[in-house]
C-alpha cells in the first residue's frame, strides 16, 4: 500500500537524501510561495461576496496550499540515494541451523519454512542483482552451497562470532549487506558492544528475518538461578529462581531443589500472569564440603509444549574451612555469654573473643596459640585481616586508637571482611561513635546524644525486606517463618538508633513502649565488605524463654555470622564468569591475589592445575592483567563433558602467597532447550544498530528489494523523481475537492 501511494519502499525514503533538481535556486520558491499566499489573499478579499471570518480564511488556506504544492512540483522533488551495483557485490545469507530450528510449528518445522523461503524465490531474487554466498551457523560458521545442507542439529546458537567470522572471511571482497535468517535464540549470552562496533566500522548493514512463534502457548521456563558460587559446609543456601510462563496464569507449580536423585527442598509457588518474570526463593542445606551440582527445576505442567527447559543446573564450592571470627566485648554480659554458647557447635565457625573485665585487663577465649590477643585489640592491619569478620559489642569508640580504627574500616573496605556492631551501654551513640571513622561503617545514622541504651523490654518484628532474607529465616515455610516471629519473645533491652542509610536494608525492627517502631538488624555492603547493626543486648532472653528444645536463638546467630562472614574474600580467590558451560567448551579463568594486608600483587606466578573426567588435567599458566593490578587472567578449553576443578597457586619467587579451587562443568545438548520462541527484540535490536532492517518471515520477500539501498560495497547514486508520485495527485485533488465541498455547503458555488 505504501508503494502504490508513495512509488518506493520505506527504505528508500529512509536511506535516501531529499533534493530539488530544479537550476532555479531555493530561495526563488519560498519568494514565489509568499508572492502567491499574498495575491490569492488580495483576490479573496476582493471577491469576498457571502464568505467573511473563518470561512475566507478556510478557503484562501486551502488555495495556498494547491498553489505551494504546485511550485514544489515545479523545482522538481527527487531523492538521492545509494544502491549497490549489480553483480558486483557480496551479499552474505547466514542461516540458523541449531536445534531449536528443528522445532516443530503449524504442521512444519522452523526450518523446513526457511529451505521454502530461500527456494521458491528469495534466493533466485538476490542472484539475479549480486553474488550470493550462503552460509550455516551454530556453534561455528560454514559455507554451503546448497540449501539441504541444513540439518538443524547445531547443539548452540552462536550469532555474535558468527558474524564476524562472515566479516573476517569477507574482508576483501565488496560485502554489500548481511542477511541473517534466524530464530534469535542466542545462547552465547548475547551480542557484545564490540561486535556491534566491528559490524558498524565496516558499514556493512545487517538485515535480521525472524523465524518462528514469539511465544509458546503453553510453557514454564526457568531463565536464571542467582545463589552464592560458594558456601560454608552444612550451611544454609537461599537461591533466586527466574521464571517465566505462558498458559498457567494465576496457577500453582512445585519448585524444586535437587542433588542427583534426592531432593533437597521443595515448595509450591503460585504463577503469576502470562509472560510476567518472576523471582521465588527456595532455601536447602549446603550439606558436606566439595564441589557441589545442584539441580532446580520445576515439575512439568499438563499439557506443557517443552518441559526441557524447566530445569537449569548451578556448581556451588562447599568448604569445610573455618572461618575466624574476632568478637571484641567492653565488658562482661550476658549476651557474650550466651552469643558464644549459640556459635560454639557450628563447625564452619571459630570465635575468638577478647573481653575487657577491668579498664587494664581482658580476657581471651578461642585464641590459637598464646600470643594471639596478647597485647588487646592488635594495631597491625595485617593480624586483624588474618580474621573473617570482627564483632563490636559495648566498648566504646575510644577505647581504640586512630590507626585500630582506620584498620577496622579497611578490614571491611579493603579487605573484604564484615563488621557487626552490638548496642550496649557503651556502644553506638553512648559510646562516642558519632565522630568517629567508625560511624562510616554502620548502617544506621548515629547522634551525638547520650543515653540511647534502654534497659526496657522490646518486641521484635520481622521487616518486609527481612521476609527473604537467610538471616532471619527460622522456618523454610515464609507463612511459617512470619507467625514464628510473631510468636518470639521481647528483647531484654535496646538501643534507640537514627534511620538506616541510604543502601542499608532493614531487616528487624522493634517496637518499644511508646516509641516509633525502630530499627533492630540492619544490612549493608561497605567497600568490598559488609556491615551489620543488631541494636540491642538482649537476645539473650530467646534462649531464656523458649522451650529447651528450641534452637530458634542458635538459629538466628549462627545464620547472621555465617552471613558476616560468607563473602569475606581470601587472599587469592579464583572464580570464572560461566561456571556452567551449556554447549561451550571456552573457560575463562579470572584471580584476585592480595599480600598478608590485602594490597594487590601484581609480580606472581599464577599456575592453575586442572583436573577432569577420564583422567583430563592439565595447568595453565595465567598472566597478569595490565589495567587491574593483583588480577591474572587466563582461557582454557573443555574438549569433555562433565565436572572439572581447578586448584590454582599463587607464588611470589619460591614462597607460595596463597591458594583457592574454583570449578566448573561443561553440558552439551542443553543450551538449545532453553529460549525456543523467537527472540525478536534482539534481532530488531542487531538490525537497528548496524543500519538494517528487520522482516518478520511472511514479509522476507521484500529483502531482495531492499537490501540494493546500501553504501557499504560497490556503490553508486541513483535518483528517485517525487514529482509523479500517486500521492501528490491526490493531495491536489483533495485540496481542489475540499473547497469545492467547503463553497457548496455555504452556498457560494
Amino acid at each position: 500500500m505504501f508503494e502504490f501511494f508513495f512509488k518506493y519502499s520505506p527504505v528508500v525514503f529512509s536511506r535516501g537524501n531529499f533534493v530539488f533538481l530544479s537550476p532555479w535556486p531555493l530561495w526563488t520558491l519560498w519568494l514565489m510561495m509568499a508572492l502567491g499566499a499574498g495575491w490569492l489573499a488580495w483576490q479573496i478579499h476582493r471577491h469576498q461576496g457571502l464568505l467573511s471570518g473563518l470561512r475566507l480564511a478556510g478557503v484562501w488556506i486551502l488555495q495556498t496550499a494547491l498553489v505551494a504544492l504546485v511550485l514544489f512540483l515545479l523545482w522538481h522533488p527527487a531523492l538521492s540515494v545509494a544502491t549497490l551495483r549489480p553483480q558486483q557485490n557480496v551479499i552474505a545469507v547466514v542461516v540458523d541451523d541449531t536445534r531449536s530450528m528443528a522445532i516443530p510449528e503449524n504442521g512444519s518445522t522452523r526450518l523446513a519454512d526457511v529451505k521454502r523461503l530461500l527456494d521458491n524465490g528469495l534466493l533466485k531474487s538476490l542472484a539475479g542483482k549480486f553474488q550470493v554466498r550462503l552460509y550455516r551457523f551454530g556453534r561455528d560458521l560454514e559455507r554451503i552451497s546448497r540449501t539441504d545442507q541444513l540439518a538443524g542439529s547445531a547443539p548452540a546458537t552462536r550469532i555474535g562470532p558468527s558474524l564476524e567470522q562472515v566479516l573476517g572471511e569477507n574482508s576483501n571482497l565488496p560485502l554489500g549487506a548481511v542477511a541473517l535468517v534466524s530464530d534469535g535464540s542466542d545462547n552465547s549470552g548475547g551480542i557484545d558492544r564490540d561486535t556491534i562496533e566491528q559490524i558498524r566500522r565496516a558499514r556493512v548493514p545487517v538485515h535480521t528475518v525472524g523465524i518462528g512463534r514469539e511465544r509458546l502457548s503453553r510453557d514454564i521456563e526457568i531463565s536464571d538461578v542467582s545463589l552464592p558460587a560458594r558456601a560454608l559446609a552444612d550451611s544454609r543456601i537461599s537461591a533466586e529462581v527466574t521464571f517465566r510462563q505462558y498458559g498457567y496464569g494465576h496457577g500453582k507449580a512445585r519448585l524444586t531443589v535437587h542433588e542427583g536423585s534426592r531432593v533437597l527442598a521443595s515448595r509450591e509457588v503460585v504463577l503469576k500472569s502470562d509472560g510476567a518474570a518472576q523471582t521465588e526463593h527456595i532455601v536447602f542445606n549446603a550439606g558436606r564440603a566439595g564441589p557441589r551440582t545442584f539441580q532446580f527445576a520445576m515439575e512439568p505442567l499438563p499439557g506443557e509444549e517443552n518441559f526441557k527447559n524447566n530445569g537449569l543446573t548451578r556448581l556451588v564450592n562447599v568448604t569445610s574451612a573455618k572461618a575466624h571470627i574476632l568478637y571484641v566485648e567492653g565488658e562482661p554480659r550476658w549476651e557474650y555469654k550466651f552469643l558464644r554458647r549459640a556459635v560454639e557447635d557450628d563447625r564452619s565457625l571459630e570465635l575468638i573473643s577478647m573481653v575487657r573485665t577491668t579498664q587494664n585487663k581482658i580476657y581471651r577465649q578461642g585464641i590459637q596459640n598464646p600470643k594471639e590477643l596478647e597485647d588487646g585489640f592488635t594495631s597491625k592491619a595485617e593480624d586483624l585481616f588474618a580474621y573473617d569478620g570482627l564483632i563490636i559489642g559495648s566498648v566504646e569508640a575510644g577505647y581504640f586508637n586512630a590507626q585500630q580504627q582506620r584498620s577496622i574500616r579497611e578490614f571491611a573496605d579493603r579487605r573484604g571482611g564484615g563488621v557487626l556492631f552490638l548496642g550496649g551501654r557503651a556502644a553506638l551513640s553512648d559510646g562516642g561513635y558519632a565522630h568517629s571513622p567508625l560511624a562510616e561503617l554502620l548502617p544506621v545514622r548515629v547522634g551525638e546524644n547520650t543515653g540511647t541504651f534502654h534497659r526496657d523490654a522490646a518486641n521484635p518484628a520481622l521487616a518486609p525486606q527481612g521476609r527473604d532474607s537467610l538471616i532471619c529465616r527460622l522456618d523454610d515455610d515464609p507463612l511459617r517463618n512470619i507467625e514464628r516471629w510473631k510468636k518470639m519473645p521481647q528483647l531484654a533491652d535496646y538501643q534507640q538508633v537514627g534511620e538506616a542509610k541510604p543502601g542499608a536494608v532493614m531487616l528487624l525492627e522493634m517496637n518499644a513502649a511508646g516509641r516509633r517502631r525502630l530499627p533492630l538488624l540492619a544490612i549493608e555492603n561497605y567497600g568490598r565488605g559488609r556491615t551489620a547493626l543488631f541494636a540491642t543486648s538482649g537476645s539473650w532472653r530467646w534462649q531464656m524463654l523458649l522451650p529447651h528444645e528450641e534452637r530458634t536463638h542458635e538459629m538466628f546467630w549462627q545464620q547472621l555470622l555465617r552471613w558476616l562472614v560468607a563473602d569475606t574474600p581470601g587472599r587469592v580467590m579464583a572464580s570464572t564468569p560461566h561456571p556452567i558451560l551449556d554447549d561451550e567448551t571456552h573457560v575463562r579463568l579470572r584471580v584476585e591475589a592480595r599480600d598478608k594486608t590485602f594490597q594487590p600483587v601484581s609480580n606472581a606466578t599464577v599456575d592453575a592445575h586442572i583436573v577432569g573426567p577420564n583422567g583430563v588435567s592439565d595447568t595453565v599458566s595465567l598472566r597478569p592483567e595490565p589495567l587491574e593490578p593483583g588480577v591474572y587472567t587466563g582461557e582454557w578449553t573443555a574438549e569433555k563433558t562433565g565436572s572439572y576443578m581447578g586448584e590454582v597457586t599463587v607464588r611470589r619467587g619460591q614462597e607460595e602467597t596463597g591458594h583457592d579451587i574454583v570449578v566448573f562443568r561443561r553440558e552439551d545438548g542443553v543450551a538449545e532447550n532453553f529460549r525456543q520462541t523467537q527472540n525478536r527484540e534482539l534481532l530488531e535490536k542487531l538490525a537497528e544498530e548496524t543500519g538494517g532492517r528487520y522482516y518478520p518471515a511472511n514479509r522476507a520477500s521484500r529483502l531482495a528489494n531492499d537490501i540494493s539501498y546500501s553504501e557499504a560495497g560497490i556503490t553508486t547514486r541513483e535518483t528517485k523523481d517525487l514529482w509523479d508520485m500517486p500521492a501528490v495527485f491526490l493531495a491536489a485533488l483533495l485540496l481542489r475537492g475540499s473547497e469545492w465541498v467547503l463553497r457548496r455547503k455555504w452556498g457560494v458555488v
